[in-house]
Formats: structure tokens, sequence, C-alpha cells
């Protein structure tokens, strides 16, 4: 099964954080794609931006799942935008959250992500569990 990890990667305890969930998941006899494994913008032009947005996307098309890294108050924008975009393809998307904040007193995350998933969990053994049922 190809699974699209939607994470954030802007920091150095994300790419951590990422690089374990993509371990577990492997080991597991998942084939994990990650951004942080693909180029990343180096100079900004917009043929670069462009060639990484359509890398981005076409690893959604190939996927058979995303698993979606949803911790902090609010989900990471470019995460976001690949949980709807993996939605509007009927991707089935399993949600990690390790984080207990949550986006407002009656929401756990914004409803609109949150009802775009098959589960959000709270270990990436549980998103195991739950991508074996996908």
């Amino acid at each position: 099964m190809r699974i699209f990890l939607a994470a954030p990667l802007f920091s150095e305890s994300e790419r951590e954080f990422n690089e374990k969930v993509a371990r577990e998941l492997r080991k597991a006899g998942l084939e994990v794609w990650m951004a942080q494994e693909a180029p990343f913008i180096k100079d900004g032009t917009d043929e670069e931006k462009r060639s990484i947005y359509e890398e981005d996307t076409t690893a959604l098309k190939k996927s058979d799942a995303v698993v979606a890294a949803l911790d902090g108050i609010d989900v990471e924008a470019g995460v976001a935008f690949e949980i709807g975009y993996a939605a509007a393809l009927g991707k089935p998307i399993i949600g990690l959250k390790t984080d207990y904040r949550t986006f407002s007193r009656i929401e756990n995350i914004n409803l609109m992500l949150e009802l775009s998933m098959r589960g959000i969990y709270g270990s990436t053994k549980e998103v195991i569990e739950a991508l074996r049922s996908v």
C-alpha cells in the first residue's frame, strides 16, 4: 500500500517526527512518500515552485491512502491543502494527532478536515491498525 504522509516539515522537530512516523509505517510494510524526501524550494522561481506542486499532487494521486499529521492548535496550511485534495480524489485519509490541544471547545481540529477523515488516532501504531482496514 502506498501512503502519502502529509506533514509539516519546517522545523527540525517536525522533520524528526515525520522520519519516525515514516520509519514505523515502512517497518509495517507500507510504502511511504513524504515531501521532505523530495526537492525543497531552493531558488523560489515560479518554475521550481510549480515543479514541487506537481510532484506533491502527483504523489497524492498515486497514493492508496493519506496519513495526515495534525499536531498543533491548527492544522498546517500545506497539510490542510493535501487533506482537501485527497478528499476530492476520494482517497482514504487517516489522521495522526499526538497533541492534546484542540482547535476549539467543540472541535479537535477544524470540522471540515475532521469529517473528511476515516478517523483521528493518537499513535502511529493505531494509524497502522486503521490502515489495515482501508
